[in-house]
Parts: C-alpha cells; sequence; structure tokens
C-alpha cells in the first residue's frame, strides 16, 4: 500500500508477474501443440512417400535384393538395365500412343460437355432445371459396377469393343461430377456480367465463351487433371473393352508383368516408375491452379 496526494494506492506487483507467467504458459503451449502438429504431419508426409520411396528403390535392384532382410535402401549396383528390359519386353511406346489418344479424347469431351452443362445448369433459367439437375445428382451414387454389363452389351450391340469409343464417348455426355464441381463455381460469378452482356447484344454461347470460361480457369484444370488420371490409372474399363494387344493402354501393360504365379517385380517397378513421372510433371505444372481451383470451388460451393 501507498500513499499518494493524499490517496492510498494498492500496487499489487504480483498481478504484473502473475500475467506474465500466464502469457508465457500460453506461448509454451503453443509451441508445443505446433511441435505435435508439425511431427504428425512429417509422420504422415513419410508414410505417404514411403510406397513411392520402396517403388524407385526397388526399379534400380535385382529381383533378389528386392524383398531381402534386413532391408536395402540403397541399391547395390544400379542396374539401368531394368528400364530398358521393362520398355522392351513390352511394348510401352504404343500403350502410351493409345493412352494418349484416350486422355485427349476424354479431356475435350470432359471439358466441353462439363462446362457446357453447368453452364445451362448455372446461368440460364428454365423449366425443370434444378429438377433435372437433382436427378443427375441421383446417378453419382450409382458404382461402376452396376453398369458395366448393360452398358458391355450395349457397346458389344454396336460392334464398338475393342476400339476406343467406349471409353472415349461417355465423356462427351458429361460427367455428373464434373457438372456439379463447374456448377458450384459458375454460380458464384456475378450474374450481372452476364446481364450487360445481354444488354449490349450477346448470345448464351457468347457469354459462356467470352465471360464465364475466362473467369474459370482454375477449376477447368481441376476437371482436366482429375479426367486425365482417371484415364491414365483406370484398369477395369480397357481390360473389358480392349482385347487386342495393339490397343492395350498403360495400365494393361503394367499388369502384363504379373504372371500366374510369379510377377517380375523388378521389371514392374521400374516400368511403374515411368508410367508415374508424366503424372508428378503435370501436377508440379499445375499445382498452382490445382490448389486454387480445389480451394475456391471448396469456398464457393
Amino acid at each position: 500500500m501507498k500513499v499518494r496526494g493524499g490517496k492510498v494506492v494498492a500496487v499489487d506487483k504480483g498481478i504484473r508477474y502473475g500475467s506474465e507467467g500466464i502469457l508465457h504458459r500460453v506461448s509454451v503451449r503453443k509451441v508445443i501443440w505446433r511441435t505435435f502438429i508439425y511431427a504428425v504431419l512429417i509422420i504422415g508426409s513419410a508414410v505417404a512417400l514411403f510406397p513411392f520411396v520402396w517403388l524407385v528403390r526397388s526399379s534400380f535392384m535385382q529381383m533378389r535384393q528386392i524383398f531381402i532382410l534386413p532391408p536395402e535402401w540403397i541399391p547395390r549396383p544400379f542396374v539401368w538395365q531394368n528400364y530398358i528390359e521393362a520398355m522392351t519386353v513390352v511394348p510401352f511406346g504404343l500403350y502410351f500412343q493409345n493412352t494418349i489418344k484416350i486422355v485427349v479424347g476424354v479431356m475435350c469431351g470432359t471439358l466441353l460437355s462439363s462446362s457446357l452443362s453447368a453452364f445451362s445448369f448455372s446461368r440460364l433459367r428454365w423449366r425443370g432445371r434444378d429438377m433435372i439437375f437433382g436427378m443427375l445428382l441421383t446417378t453419382m451414387m450409382l458404382p461402376y459396377a452396376v453398369t458395366l454389363v448393360p452398358t458391355f452389351i450395349l457397346w458389344s450391340r454396336l460392334n464398338l469393343v475393342n476400339t476406343f469409343v467406349p471409353l472415349t464417348l461417355p465423356a462427351w455426355f458429361g460427367p455428373p461430377f464434373y457438372i456439379f464441381l463447374l456448377r458450384q463455381f459458375f454460380m458464384s460469378i456475378p450474374y450481372e456480367l452476364d446481364e450487360a452482356a445481354y444488354v449490349d447484344g450477346a448470345s448464351p454461347l457468347y457469354v459462356y465463351w467470352r465471360i464465364i470460361l475466362p473467369l474459370s480457369k482454375p477449376p477447368l484444370i481441376v476437371v482436366g487433371i482429375f479426367s486425365f488420371l482417371g484415364v491414365w490409372n483406370d484398369l477395369l474399363g480397357p481390360v473389358i473393352y480392349l482385347t487386342n494387344p495393339d490397343k492395350f493402354t498403360v495400365a494393361v501393360g503394367l499388369a502384363q508383368f504379373r504372371g500366374m504365379y510369379s510377377a517380375q517385380w523388378h521389371l514392374l517397378m521400374a516400368a511403374s516408375t515411368v508410367v508415374l513421372l508424366p503424372v508428378i510433371v503435370l501436377f508440379f505444372i499445375a499445382q498452382k491452379y490445382f490448389i486454387e481451383g480445389i480451394t475456391l470451388t471448396g469456398m464457393k460451393a
């Protein structure tokens, strides 16, 4: 207690020191929590990267070295011949060409049909729009295997089995998930832009091509990447519809390294690494738009 100007003033140094102690404890808790979060993320990243590291490491090893215990993480020696042999035992050059043809057809069809359908569902007003969109969403609940047999019978009756048509043509009718993804983004674009264009005499197709698409680059790139990955990694479709070895894709080519009783693991790992490289390169080139598209679509959905 102190007397100042005839008034009794209480000074409690403990309050000041106590507040400093509380702040110190809070900062320590934040450091501990951040350390825990970073540790979890590092462990999760290590677990996610482990299969890729194992894949690349095994691609440079001999067959007997891959599953040796304790495992050897550095190949001794580096067997570069695995890549040459893997690319020659199976005609991967032809398989890459076939896959690229399917990828181009699917990506073009998906981007065009999905964006047009999403534009209609989000920017145009017509009777029954919401009801038809709801019916479209229900088709997303049907597993691919449910429609596989009737779809195969349809393509067989049309004599289109063992061609690329069953693998590319459905993409030109607008996959429901991509329509939903683009519609959610298109709805976030101010409708005043459309009205201003219509006042100037623009048509809906002009608005779609000149206004909506230029503003929707990130989600369009996301749809393109998703469709590319779907085709590049697809094994079931080519196995069902393609029987001629000259029309096989890279996924079917990888499956050929596994026989009935054994597998050429060293060649399979080398071929898998080569097949994985385009996916990695594509991701690093488009990762900015990919992350931006996912973020914007999620926020505006």
